[in-house]
């Protein structure tokens, strides 16, 4: 109590100022001020130089300081856009020249017209006989052979369990004039040698010449006679084929005629199962076919080789 008076206690922290008195419930009289708040020092201070009750500036070396205006910029000659007249950044089509709007635009259309064709097209052949697949069944098959083809044999019951390897092996007259025969080419087997490792195997490596013996098989009996014009037309079909993948190998000379077989082995059963498979191969000869100008790659020149009648048929 008595460390407020005196010399040092005058003047501690406020120069000039009486000491402060005690707080309200501390009053030695017992009494109590009406306003608490001016009890206390700091409602006693005196406001700094230059600063009055509602002025916004603070005067000093340099001047005033104007507050800012409405807009934030002290230069009203300076036009500010309103918002809405500011130009945004354009963004996808929106950001290109109009030719390239409608090169867009036509390239979309284009890509959703085939896709939507593509869609109907798949339809249409999976779909049961209708009206519209007996009256344009053949544009259907036209849009979805060869690369397109739905088969459901993965999910079938009983689902192959076989491997078959088509061969083929050449007469053709060597460059002595003798006429040699060639050892069986596995043509399947060259087939897997193009699709192992690929990520993108082609659709005719994988399909074409098992379809191709899947057609001749089912129209033919097991004499080998064709059963009618589907016959025929399987027979001529694999022949160019064959013939085709023929160019591929260097015999020695032209080919004269031709003989395919098909090599089907059964699939060894897992280890878990106790059935037992045999899996020793099983070859079909087919008969001797004389080849023809028709069954020869576009631009082989084999005008003396007419006929088109295989060995079996004389």
């Amino acid at each position: 109590m008595d460390s407020h008076e005196g010399e040092e206690g005058k003047g501690a922290g406020f120069p000039g100022a009486e000491p402060p008195p005690l707080p309200p419930d501390r009053h030695p009289e017992g009494g109590r001020p009406d306003d608490l708040r001016e009890s206390w020092p700091i409602a006693r201070l005196q406001p700094p130089l230059g600063i009055s009750a509602g002025q916004g500036r603070v005067p000093g070396p340099a001047g005033p300081v104007e507050p800012p205006g409405p807009q934030g910029i002290a230069d009203a000659s300076v036009a500010v856009p309103a918002p809405s007249e500011q130009a945004a950044p354009g963004g996808g089509m929106a950001g290109l020249s109009l030719p390239y709007q409608v090169a867009a635009a036509v390239s979309l259309a284009l890509i959703a017209a085939v896709a939507c064709t593509h869609l109907a097209m798949v339809f249409l052949h999976v779909a049961p006989s209708n009206t519209v697949t007996k009256q344009h069944g053949e544009v259907v098959d036209t849009w979805v052979y060869p690369e397109f083809e739905q088969n459901w044999k993965l999910f079938a019951p009983n689902p192959l369990q076989q491997n078959i390897a088509v061969q083929v092996r050449a007469r053709y007259t060597a460059g002595d004039g003798s006429r040699r025969t060639s050892d069986w080419i596995d043509l399947s087997a060259e087939d897997g040698a193009e699709i192992r490792g690929n990520p993108l195997p082609s659709h005719l490596h994988q399909n074409q010449l098992r379809r191709a013996w899947d057609f001749y098989v089912g129209s033919h009996d097991t004499g080998d006679s064709p059963s009618g014009l589907r016959g025929r037309l399987s027979e001529s079909y694999i022949r160019r084929i064959v013939m085709l993948r023929l160019e591929r190998h260097d015999l020695g000379g032209p080919v004269e005629r031709i003989q395919l077989r098909a090599s089907t082995r059964s699939i060894e059963a897992p280890r878990w199962s106790d059935e037992k498979v045999d899996t020793r191969p099983v070859h079909r000869e087919l008969p001797w076919w004389t080849v023809t100008a028709a069954d020869l790659p576009a631009g082989v020149d084999n005008k003396d080789r007419a006929g088109g009648r295989t060995e079996a048929a004389r």
